[in-house]
């Protein structure tokens, strides 16, 4: 008799509000016109970006974005440089900004304070070529200075005023580990702001998706490649249950390894889509 697996999908996982705010703009518009042009990825999940092109959504580029004349584009949640606004103005382009309120708040942050402190380093804890990293870089010219790791910290004057920004969807406990480095690294006297401006949608999830990654065997971990918070919750989840699995799509379960499992929990990014993880779910409910 086939072994009956208990398969259960966390209920936290899912879009962020500001995906779900860019997803659906963009299928507003579909369901309006046949085509539509989006400035990168709309959402790191490859899945999610082949059915909404199968809508008649289309992925450009930067490059591609400056050959357009009178027509329409989506920026994605992300946020964009002044620059990218400039273009689409010159070139006489209609945009839907679907850019995400907390990253346009942070982009406001790093400009004031710039204009406030013009000769302090303006650090960003981040990707480095990051679609949010560069609209954040582009808010004061590209003067910032981008962190990945404490490694890059040898970038820094140590000697001169530092405020620390951070990448929206970000490790909490890695960017306290940023701070804490400066600190001791700092010459005395220096001047160190610091602001935590990770989305606490991604933060406040941490503590659950512990707790739920306790309670299976197996934890499928639905995600894009590009994700960065991806990386993050799946590490997340790893830490808590080392038989923690990284899927993007229902191609990548290993059948076997899962049947061996009486209980698994499937749990995802903010950029993972509901409906993918219940394809993924009715999948190994069919084992």
């Amino acid at each position: 008799m086939k072994k009956k697996i208990k398969v259960e999908i966390d209920r936290g996982s899912g879009f962020c509000r500001g995906v779900i705010r860019a997803i659906r703009k963009a299928e507003r518009e579909l369901s309006e016109a046949d085509n539509l042009y989006c400035l990168g990825d709309i959402v790191h999940n490859s899945e999610e970006v082949s059915r909404l092109n199968r809508r008649g959504l289309q992925t450009i580029d930067h490059d591609q974005l400056k050959q357009l004349r009178n027509t329409t584009v989506l920026f994605r949640a992300h946020g964009e440089p002044p620059e990218t606004y400039k273009i689409a103005r010159e070139n006489n382009i209609n945009i839907i900004d679907a850019s995400c309120n907390v990253v346009l708040g942070l982009q406001q942050k790093i400009k004031r304070a710039h204009e406030e402190y013009p000769d302090a380093q303006i650090v960003i804890f981040g990707k480095k070529g990051h679609a949010e990293v560069v609209g954040l870089e582009g808010q004061i010219g590209y003067s910032a200075i981008v962190v990945e790791n404490e490694q890059d910290l040898s970038k820094l004057d140590f000697s001169r005023r530092i405020i620390l920004f951070s990448q929206t969807t970000k490790s909490l406990n890695e960017f306290k580990s940023i701070v804490e480095h400066i600190k001791n690294r700092l010459q005395s006297g220096v001047d160190f702001q610091y602001y935590d401006t990770i989305c606490r949608q991604v933060s406040n999830r941490i503590p659950e998706l512990k707790e739920f990654a306790a309670r299976y065997d197996m934890i499928v971990f639905v995600s894009g490649k590009n994700s960065s918070n991806g990386k993050v919750l799946f590490e997340v989840c790893r830490s808590v249950n080392p038989n923690t699995v990284f899927v993007s799509s229902i191609g990548d379960l290993e059948p076997q390894k899962i049947m061996q499992a009486s209980s698994v929990g499937i749990c995802g990014a903010t950029s993972t889509p509901v409906w993918l993880m219940e394809t993924i779910k009715e999948n190994i409910e069919n084992y």
